[in-house]
């Protein structure tokens, strides 16, 4: 078993002082700073992120996407054919994005990410995983002002993001993750056919390992044929997607399974006993090597304390069982509470 994160991480004040990443942007627009300062402040609140996520036991890390004014904003800013408007809600959470606009034909001209990525391999003593924001996902939380239809845009955006995935390579990533939470929203499902088309092409060449990674709803509708996309691990929401745990069922022995026990957009802690009991659950279906335990999303939505803890009760609770597994015990059942001062964090 992999224990890992999805993507992103609370961004707030450096713990070794100096301000934080929104307060060096803020200077930068007062004229009161250059980039080079900005810069430095992402680049410590990086290996800050880095850090605890090392410390708290993640076999594979990523670099909290500290860098990214949102999942959107930060390869849409640097695509050429966008442009960039005022603030929009992301999904149904308490979060905003800057809405892009396809005004021309989407291309790639230049690496995005590569800098960032080169930074967290050299600052981290686990393995870094990148993750992109897929095609799909972007081009719905774009308007499209250009394109006569949504097939002709995502393929677009599948080609460009190819692209930025084959200069990221020369790296040599441990793997390649494109985070889908748009194709498991209602209304969304209908588009599973242009969505394999694009997913074929968005790996297109790739000889890196590659996930594509869903949250915020489940894949019913969509599986079996969601199954045989052509990525290598398929991650899967529990939390709120809990109908997955019946399709998982039909997972196929030649894929591997990012498992979303531990809910991100909860500040509650998950019991270890718990853990160990959904990692069982789950092994039911997909071998305990197969299996990739991380939280059901990012940790953003979360205060930084509470992500942290986050983690440390999931590596807890994946070692416990490892233990379990290699003993041969019937694991305990306890399910999370939900009584008392339950903190639906930052979820609207």
């Amino acid at each position: 078993m992999i224990v890992t994160a999805v993507g992103n991480y609370p961004r707030t004040q450096l713990k070794s002082g100096g301000g934080s990443v929104r307060r060096a942007l803020t200077q930068l627009d007062r004229g009161e700073i250059t980039w080079e300062g900005v810069l430095a402040a992402q680049d410590a609140y990086t290996k800050e992120v880095i850090e605890e996520q090392v410390e708290a036991g993640l076999d594979v890390v990523t670099d909290g996407q500290v860098r990214w004014d949102d999942a959107q904003t930060y390869w849409a800013s640097h695509l050429e054919g966008f442009a960039i408007n005022g603030l929009i809600r992301w999904f149904d959470t308490n979060t905003y994005y800057r809405h892009p606009s396809a005004d021309g034909k989407i291309s790639w001209t230049r690496p995005i990410s590569l800098r960032d990525y080169k930074f967290a391999i050299e600052a981290s003593l686990r393995p870094v995983k990148v993750v992109l924001t897929g095609p799909y996902t972007l081009a719905k939380l774009s308007a499209n002002k250009h394109y006569p239809d949504l097939r002709s845009f995502v393929l677009d955006l599948a080609a460009a993001l190819n692209k930025e995935a084959k200069a990221l390579e020369a790296l040599k990533p441990y793997a390649i993750q494109f985070d889908e939470p748009a194709i498991v929203r209602p209304g969304n499902k209908g588009d599973l056919s242009l969505f394999q088309e694009a997913m074929q092409v968005l790996v297109q060449g790739l000889k890196s390992k590659t996930a594509l990674c869903t949250y915020f709803g489940d894949i019913e509708g969509l599986a079996p044929e969601f199954f045989h996309l052509p990525f290598d691990v398929l991650g899967l929401d529990f939390w709120m997607g809990p109908k997955n745990w019946d399709l998982l069922t039909g997972f196929p022995q030649d894929k591997e399974l990012g498992l979303g026990i531990v809910d991100a957009r909860n500040t509650k802690l998950e019991s270890v006993e718990w853990i160990v009991e959904q990692v069982r659950r789950a092994g039911k279906h997909v071998s305990y090597d197969r299996l990739h335990i991380n939280p059901s999303c990012g940790l953003e939505f979360l205060p930084r304390d509470r992500a942290r803890l986050k983690l440390f009760r999931m590596v807890e609770g994946v070692n416990r069982a490892r233990e379990v597994l290699k003993a041969g015990q019937p694991a305990p059942f306890s399910r999370p509470s939900r009584r008392g001062a339950v903190s639906k964090a930052r979820r609207a």
